[in-house]
């Protein structure tokens, strides 16, 4: 009895493997008759989905230009544009601060505290403050600036000449969305009020990851809104009136700061731009709001 229970269940377990070998080589068969068309129609999935998100990755600030008539691209408006204020780019600068400009940049820098930082990218380097700084700040370094206003890099350049840091910093005629540099080139990359000019913001800040070292680090400094209720206002009819009037007066460009207002407006500020650094590939985001929220420090690793 014992001895023909014994036999049944071993070839119930026989049979048993059997059917699952035949189950295991039919699944696979249906599937290589059939993978071509389920490759087709997940990678069309994916095509779909890739559009879609492709139109909603653009941004409200891509589409704010200095002139809001002209046939040129956001990006030749603003090179003009800066070409234009050149001359009086500095001194601007620091009256519309009140001088305190120049203490963001050099909190922005303060997180670059690196051991090995031997070279540094500096995007939208315009008149090279940031580059000047970074060059007194750390030793036995290269820097390289770009910009897409020559009018800019000949203010930079005069200055870097006046401080005898030829050696040490270079600055180039060149675009964020495409930096003529190899990849994995640069062990860290900044951006002073630079990435609201940014024609395509995904793109650019994708080119400016490329260029990193691995671990290398980002930091952006923007200008952004204040959260402070009662501050707002007061900064908005500053930020609206006031800083073109005196644009307008000091440098007759008053749609300058016109465009400025609007791309600040309009700019994906605080944790809506750490998400955005994230999509593109960054690690580690953080941001750091500055003189009630006015400027922000943004931070991210490859």
């Amino acid at each position: 009895m014992n001895a023909n229970s014994g036999l049944s269940g071993f070839g119930q377990f026989f049979i048993s493997g059997l059917l699952m070998r035949y189950w295991a080589f039919s699944i696979c068969m249906i599937f290589n008759r059939f993978k071509n068309n389920l490759y087709w129609f997940v990678n069309y999935k994916a095509g779909c989905l890739n559009v879609i998100f492709a139109a909603m990755n653009r941004y409200a600030h891509d589409a704010v230009t200095p002139l809001e008539h002209s046939s040129l691209s956001k990006k030749e408006q603003v090179a003009g544009m800066f070409d234009d204020i050149a001359g009086r780019y500095d001194l601007l600068n620091r009256v519309l601060s009140g001088g305190i400009d120049r203490g963001w940049r050099k909190k922005a820098l303060a997180e670059l505290e690196l051991s090995a930082l031997s070279t540094l990218l500096d995007v939208a380097s315009g008149t090279a403050d940031v580059a000047i700084m970074a060059a007194e700040k750390f030793r036995n370094i290269q820097i390289t600036g770009i910009d897409i206003s020559e009018g800019m890099l000949d203010i930079g350049r005069q200055k870097i000449k006046s401080r005898k840091l030829e050696n040490t910093i270079s600055l180039m005629l060149a675009d964020s969305e495409s930096i003529p540099f190899e990849d994995n080139h640069f062990d860290a990359v900044t951006v002073a009020f630079g990435v609201r000019n940014f024609q395509h913001l995904e793109k650019g800040l994708s080119e400016i990851r490329r260029v990193l070292k691995p671990g290398g680090k980002l930091v952006v400094l923007e200008f952004s809104k204040p959260e402070n209720r009662i501050f707002l206002p007061v900064y908005q009819a500053y930020r609206k009136w006031i800083a073109p009037g005196i644009g307008s007066l000091l440098s007759k460009q008053k749609k300058a700061y016109q465009y400025l207002d609007k791309s600040i407006e309009k700019f994906p500020e605080g944790k809506v731009f750490l998400n955005v650094l994230t999509a593109v590939g960054f690690k580690h985001t953080y941001l750091k709001k500055l003189s009630l929220g006015i400027c922000s420090i943004y931070c991210g690793n490859k």
